[in-house]
């Protein structure tokens, strides 16, 4: 009897261990983050970004990094429209596709709900990557879709730019919240103006923004949160195994 139930808990580890990596496996292929490994290139930019944390290397890397204000490198969104939640129910459109509809809060990535409406409140009809920074509560929200915006009296700012994606957005927004945070409270609101005004560090390469930095050191971060993850999942079945093993 002891043999067959050793036997059982052999084959039940057996079969948890090839669901968990499995199901992760799955999930990193079809996102295509399988690849989580440093290259040598990789490392070389996370000393590159390290050197920033350090004073006297950031004096003697200073030309490699360079302060932009924020309207020179990103185009505020003009005819925005803004919803009165107490409306929605009366723009309903179920003819329309869905679409999130964005508040200031900073829970859910700032989505309360997604609706149907009318065509003509819809915003960024394209779905073009765009940045959402709401002025009460210094929140950025990335997003690359079209949506619906909450009424806040023209507290959030619409961002975008021909070089803005998913990885130069997340650098951007990292960049910015870490300045405005500093900058701004609810007494002192990041307004539009305040972040036109705004400065933000970024990396160049002959004069330049060097976006393909950003895009690498981005890439590069992803990997080690990957490679985090991995190796919890691994210890995870380790444990398990340690704990079946008692009994």
């Amino acid at each position: 009897m002891e043999t067959y139930i050793k036997t059982l808990e052999a084959e039940r580890i057996e079969t948890l261990e090839a669901e968990r990596i499995e199901t992760l496996e799955a999930y990193l292929t079809v996102t295509g983050l399988n690849e989580y490994h440093l290259t040598k290139n990789d490392e070389e930019i996370l000393d590159k970004f390290a050197k920033l944390s350090d004073t006297k290397s950031r004096v003697e890397e200073w030309g490699t990094y360079a302060p932009f204000f924020l309207e020179k490198i990103l185009r505020w969104c003009q005819g925005i429209k803004e919803l009165n939640p107490l409306h929605l129910d009366s723009l309903e459109d179920l003819s329309q596709p869905i679409y999130p509809f964005y508040g200031q809060a900073t829970m859910n990535n700032g989505i309360i709900s997604y609706r149907q409406l009318k065509n003509d409140v819809l915003n960024n009809k394209k779905g073009l990557p765009t940045l959402l920074i709401h002025s009460n509560n210094q929140n950025i929200v990335y997003l690359e879709t079209p949506f619906y915006l909450k009424d806040g009296h023209g507290a959030t700012s619409v961002l975008q730019s021909e070089q803005l994606n998913r990885y130069t957005g997340l650098y951007f927004m990292t960049t910015i919240k870490r300045v405005i945070e500093q900058r701004f409270n609810y007494n002192s609101k990041a307004t539009k103006i305040g972040l036109k005004h705004t400065k933000i560090v970024l990396p160049i390469l002959n004069d330049k923004i060097d976006y393909y930095f950003m895009i690498a050191f981005i890439k590069v971060i992803e990997k080690l949160v990957i490679k985090d993850l991995v190796e919890w999942t691994e210890q995870k079945i380790e444990t398990t195994k340690e704990v079946v093993g008692q009994y």
